[in-house]
Order: structure tokens, then sequence, then C-alpha cells
């Protein structure tokens, strides 16, 4: 439920409207779910804060828990399946609030009739993820469905970790002055799953960046801690629904330069073919940060030293604007506002 709702203000139909997958993909739409049914019925200070995850204090200091679901299809595509993303998005959730990771649960629902070669590939490819991350899946449960009611498998999981002392990231800490850090290139994670789901073929392999960052954002915080002011990973709409959601909930404004921003030749290409803006496209192994101006070299250079980090490039700043809007510089030196979809370009890409 991370998605900053302040920014939708229509309502619901709850007489007669009906869910449908723009609900689900991280946009306006989604906003005005969680907004008009799930804070409603659920509402609480951790909530209302709207990251990816919620911290509380317990006898040993603060701890941090996040759940998330994976219904990504196909199952299978280059560079993981649902078993290695389920356990890198729950670590990637858990990690952008400068946390450790400890412990996973995972839940299964499984179809009637789904191969067991294929179930075993999965458990083991998540078993490797977890064990490589040193974050155990210590609980789980397994329910089996009728033939038909579950398109072959779907994983639930949660995750706890723990945040470093005098560590306090959050969703409205962005000031104007304030830079944005990009990892690395965006969109490698939902080309690479349209490209398998569509049956597409290009001269080079398009291959999903899912990747546990726990290990980059422990760089980063050793390198500048409390300068960063918040992460998060562009996951559902992609980077634009996540600077959106930032600027939101600061009460900010983002300007960022098109040219700055790190893409793969072959997905821009690739999202040129399918008709897809690669800022919308969702990422697995990437993150954007916030960090105030006088931290940005040693963050690059805190990033660029990690594998994960290679391409990390500033791309914008934040600005004070009351319409809280994101902005960017184009390539052919004009400008347009980067605005979140309503639904979402790539439905079931995580």
């Amino acid at each position: 439920m991370n998605v900053m709702v302040k920014a939708n203000r229509r309502k619901l139909d709850l007489k007669s409207g009906r869910v449908d997958l723009s609900h689900g993909a991280g946009g306006r739409a989604m906003g005005q779910l969680i907004e008009g049914i799930f804070h409603k019925a659920f509402d609480n200070e951790w909530l209302r804060a709207g990251n990816d995850q919620s911290a509380f204090m317990v006898p040993g200091g603060r701890m941090v828990m996040t759940t998330d679901g994976y219904v990504v299809s196909p199952l299978f595509f280059p560079g993981g399946n649902i078993g290695s993303l389920a356990v890198h998005g729950t670590i990637n959730d858990i990690a952008m609030a400068g946390a450790v990771p400890l412990y996973l649960s995972a839940s299964f629902i499984i179809e009637e009739g789904f191969p067991l070669a294929d179930l075993d590939r999965i458990a083991e490819t998540m078993g490797a993820a977890s064990r490589e991350a040193g974050m155990p899946i210590i609980t789980g449960d397994t329910k089996v469905v009728e033939r038909g009611k579950a398109d072959g498998v779907f994983i639930s999981t949660a995750g706890v970790g723990m945040v470093p002392a005098g560590l306090d990231l959050r969703s409205d800490a962005t000031r104007p002055g304030d830079v944005v850090i990009v990892s690395g290139s965006i969109g490698d994670h939902g080309v690479a799953v349209m490209s398998k789901r569509e049956n597409l073929e290009f001269d080079t392999d398009i291959v999903s960046d899912s990747a546990a960052l726990h290990g980059l954002v422990a760089a980063m915080v050793e390198a500048t801690g409390a300068s960063i002011r918040l992460m998060r990973d562009p996951t559902r709409g992609g980077l634009a629904a996540t600077l959106n959601e930032i600027a939101n909930a600061s009460k900010v404004g983002f300007r960022i330069d098109e040219e700055a921003i790190p893409i793969n030749p072959e997905v821009a290409a690739a999202c040129e073919l399918l008709g897809l803006d690669p800022l919308n496209v969702a990422n697995e192994g990437k993150l954007a940060a916030v960090v105030a101006p006088e931290a940005a070299d040693a963050l690059l250079a805190a990033m660029r030293a990690h594998p994960l980090g290679r391409e990390a490039a500033l791309i914008g700043h934040v600005v004070a604007d009351d319409n809280c809007f994101v902005q960017m510089a184009t390539s052919f030196g004009g400008g347009r506002i980067v605005d979140w979809l309503s639904g979402e370009q790539l439905p079931r890409i995580c």
C-alpha cells in the first residue's frame, strides 16, 4: 500500500464500481483503490506514512516489515522467475528503509495440474536467492485450488529487517535543492517480461534486472548516512510513478533531464517498437535515491563502486512546486510533464 494516495482526489464508485487491472498497477487508479477502501478500513499511523514498508520500535531497536504478492506472467522470463523475483522484491522493500534484511515468509497458491518440475525449479531458485542474500525463508504456507483458478502459481511473501541506529528515511523528507540519483538503467525487467510474453526476438537478449539491493544500500548508507532523504525501488509504474509518489508526499516538484537517465539501447528500441515509455516500465533491481546536494558526489562514488550501481547517474533535482509536478527536459530541447499513468502499460509484471 505504498502509493501516495493524497494525489488522487476522485473517489471510487463503491456502489456499482468493479475492480479492473488498473487497480493493481501502481498508478492513480491503484491510489484511489487504496484510499477509498484499504486506508479507510485499516487507517493507522504506519499506513499513512505511505512507504513500501512500515517501521516500528522493538526492544532491540527499530524494525521494518513488508509484505507483497507475485503474479508475474510468464512465470519464467530472461533473468529470473517468479521465485527469485519474490525474494528480490521483498528484500528490496526492506532495503529501501536502509534496513538489514533478516527473515522471509512465503505462501504459495498453486493451481491443480501445475507441473511438479516447474514448482521444483521455482522453489530451488527461490531458496538459492534467499541464501545468497542471507535472508532465510523460515515459515510458509501452501494452498492448492481447482484447475483454472490460479494461473499456475501465485506467491505471497513477508519480510522483516532492522534499521541501523540513527537512520530514518521518510517519504516526506525531500526538500528543494536535493538531487535525484538512480542506480542504473531503467525498464529492463518490464521489457524482458513483455518480450517473453509476446515471443519477441531482438538482436541481443534483454534480461530482467531482478536483484537484491541490500548490499548496494548498505554501501550507500555507510558512505553518506543521514544525507540520504529516502530511497525507492521503481517497480510497478516505473520511475515516473516513483517520482510522482515522492513529489506528492513531500509537496515538492522534480526537474529531471531525459539525457541523464540511463536506458539500455536495446530497451529503448524495444519500448519504441512496443509503444511504451521507459519511464513507466517496471524495474526489479534498481533504486532511486533523493539525497542532500552536498553528499551527491560521495553517494555516486559509493554506488559506482558496487556491482549493482556501476551505471548510477544523477538525473535531476528537487524544486519548490505547489502543484507537485515532475518536469523533464527532453533530448529535443523541450520539456514535458512526467505524469503517472492511471493504469499500467504492462499488467502482471511482478
